[in-house]
């Protein structure tokens, strides 16, 4: 790691002191990180207690489901019936094992 301001250059293969530093700077980064994370999910607490945090939206109706088992059934590819619909073969394949 460098710092441009100070000129000070920290790896972990130079002296105890630059090594300290580092796992200091990386503490200090989890720490921040886990703050964040703290914050956010007291945020989504507080939405959902409002009632406006609804999770993600889905990406297929019911309809839709119902058309790509017709679809699939009758022998089109996965790969064909996922561009279709305009979604992606792993959303597909998540939508159909739900549904059986």
């Amino acid at each position: 790691m460098k710092f441009l301001m100070e000129g000070q250059i920290y790896s972990k293969d130079s002296t105890p002191i630059a090594r300290l530093m580092l796992g200091l700077l990386g503490s200090v980064a989890e720490f921040e990180r886990s703050i964040i994370r703290e914050r956010q999910s007291e945020g989504i607490a507080r939405a959902k207690e409002r009632g406006v945090y609804k999770g993600r939206a889905r990406a297929l109706t019911d309809e839709q489901v119902t058309q790509a088992h017709e679809w699939a059934d009758s022998g089109v590819p996965k790969a064909e019936v996922a561009r279709r619909l305009g979604v992606g073969r792993t959303t597909l394949y998540s939508y159909l094992q739900q549904a059986r």
